[in-house]
């Protein structure tokens, strides 16, 4: 049992001596938004236009063709259509995988696109004059009469909620016909960012922090446990695993936080990277890309950020908060009696117990780190990390 022990702390500690962000090589760009096109990486950039990368960020070529602004800040993928909404610009749209570029502007009446949205043969864009729609690949828009100026759109199912900056969270849920503000329990009406996992609801607000929703908006409720970046300006979502982009305002930190339970925690995910500020986020393969404010685009393998933060094992128990400073809380449903042990990277052992239910463990006199912790029966054992601040 010592030698599985010794060879499980082994490569956690390889795991955790690789798991920070690396910097693709396209860096000192700020990076608006990201966007998956088949096997290619697509990033908008404020000042330079477009850039696709086909291997995973190691290089990237500038695809600017057509493109007559190249302050981006929205992109969209549709079946083998990418469409750009800029500042300035109305919507271009390639057809041919970003090597040129047209304009797709007749029936919009805004050159300022906050957002596009791809709901089947829908394309939605939120402006600075309201929502439209295009049912033809952008070749004509119809606009709803709508009052909002959505800086941010989600879609699920026939539901498009719509984030604005000054009057909270809207619903349709007829195509953008009609709107219903939604804004029950929300403690401010600045929206910076929506995101959909499952029946879950996400919005991300400006300063203060992420609200969950889980019947389609009606009530929302905050969910900032751990959570020090309050400026959420993106989402990814994988699986149940929810990632936001947070910035670094007025002394408060920012960077990037992950959530394995539905916000009911979070997890700082910042190692490695040196710009805190995170407009925009992506999961693409095996790797979550973080587009910045003026350091490009950072890559860090996703089975890193999961395997960090896994709260709620296989038998239903969960540890919690984490990271942690004073107190770590442990629970589970067994019936029986569970060892614990918490294992520092060197294999010593800090702690030793055993647990019926619910265990609280006093760490502040634990050493800043990752820790294993192990829970043992005589005939299972479960194994997860925490992280002491």
């Amino acid at each position: 049992m010592k030698k599985l022990i010794n060879l499980l702390v082994v490569i956690l500690t390889m795991n955790v001596a690789n798991a920070q962000w690396q910097q693709t090589s396209l860096d000192s760009t700020i990076v608006n938004t990201l966007a998956v096109s088949g096997n290619n990486l697509i990033a908008g950039t404020s000042i330079n236009g477009i850039y696709l990368s086909s291997n995973n960020g190691i290089s990237w070529t500038i695809i600017n063709t057509g493109l007559t602004i190249t302050n981006i800040n929205a992109l969209a993928i549709s079946d083998s259509n990418i469409f750009a909404g800029t500042n300035g610009g109305g919507v271009y749209l390639s057809t041919n995988n970003g090597s040129s570029w047209v304009t797709v502007n007749t029936g919009l009446t805004s050159s300022n696109i906050y957002s596009l949205a791809v709901n089947g043969s829908k394309i939605f864009a939120g402006t600075d004059s309201g929502v439209f729609l295009s049912t033809n690949n952008g070749a004509s828009w119809t606009y709803l009469n709508t009052n909002i100026k959505p800086y941010t759109l989600a879609i699920s199912g026939n539901n498009i909620f719509a984030g604005t900056l000054t009057q909270g969270v809207f619903l349709s849920t007829d195509n953008g016909a009609n709107w219903t503000a939604v804004n029950t329990g929300l403690s401010t009406t600045a929206i910076l960012s929506l995101a959909i996992c499952g029946d879950n609801i996400f919005a991300g607000s400006y300063g203060w922090g992420v609200f969950l929703s889980t019947d389609n908006g009606a009530n929302w409720v905050e969910v900032n446990t751990g959570l020090t970046g309050l400026y959420i300006h993106s989402f990814a979502v994988n699986e149940n695993n929810i990632i936001v982009g947070t910035s670094t305002l007025m002394g408060v930190a920012g960077g990037v936080f992950l959530s394995s339970n539905n916000g009911s925690n979070w997890i700082d995910m910042n190692a490695g990277l040196t710009d805190s500020t995170i407009l925009s986020l992506v999961v693409s393969g095996i790797y979550v890309y973080a587009g910045t404010l003026g350091a490009g685009v950072w890559r860090r393998p996703l089975s890193e950020m999961v395997g960090i933060n896994q709260n709620t094992l296989e038998n239903n128990v969960s540890i919690y908060p984490n990271p942690t400073k004073d107190n770590l809380i442990i629970e589970t449903n067994s019936t029986n009696d569970l060892k614990l042990e918490i294992i520092n990277l060197i294999g010593q052992t800090k702690y030793t117990s055993y647990i019926n239910k619910k265990a609280k463990v006093n760490t502040f006199a634990f050493a800043n780190g990752v820790y294993i912790l192990k829970l043992s029966s005589d005939k299972k054992t479960v194994v997860s990390k925490f992280i002491k601040q």
